[in-house]
């Protein structure tokens, strides 16, 4: 039985989904990030040279449309406050978080709506948070419709915790992210 969830989830340009490390994608939609490989789908983290990874990286970034997002310490604390009000809204058990300049990682215990859903609610909160404070990373590309890029990155990894065990490693994880 699942009792919690750790979430994962990148800032737009931080997991591409041909990273050498491996990735949960199936498919490069990018013309301009394909010609760097296609997806290495892969539940463990592949070892590779992090010299070698750090050319391809620099390399596979400049083919975004966007530059990669790396919030600052103040948007940090903003993004905490918009997952604050998502949470103190919908009573969701939040036991662990790390909002880091490229990431976030949750440990949520389980909630009446779908973890998927969960995730996209805080995203937008987030979102909504920063956009409020004038804060949003993405600000200087609004399309003419007055429209922003997404300063998340698709979707997102979940990790589903099935006995206290897990549940105590992932918040451990989590608390230990940022060192």
């Amino acid at each position: 039985m699942i009792h919690g969830y750790h979430l994962i989830w990148p800032a737009y340009g931080f997991w591409l989904p041909n990273d050498p490390r491996g990735s949960w994608s199936d498919t490069v939609y990018s013309l301009e990030l394909l010609r760097f490989g296609p997806t290495i789908k892969s539940i463990e983290k592949i070892p590779v040279d992090l010299d070698e990874y750090a050319r391809w990286r620099t390399q596979a970034q400049r083919a975004l449309k966007y530059p990669a997002v790396t919030f600052s310490e103040l948007q940090i604390a903003n993004i905490g406050m918009g997952f604050q009000s998502y949470v103190e809204k919908s009573g969701l058990s939040v036991w662990a978080c790390a909002i880091m300049p490229n990431h976030v990682h949750m440990v949520l215990g389980r909630h009446r709506c779908k973890i998927e859903h969960a995730a996209n609610l805080l995203k937008g909160a987030a979102t909504k948070r920063l956009l409020a404070e004038s804060l949003h990373p993405m600000e200087s590309y609004r399309e003419k419709e007055g429209r922003l890029p997404s300063m998340w990155g698709e979707g997102q990894w979940i990790v589903y915790l099935d006995s206290e065990e897990s549940i105590i490693n992932a918040i451990r994880y989590v608390n230990e992210n940022p060192t």
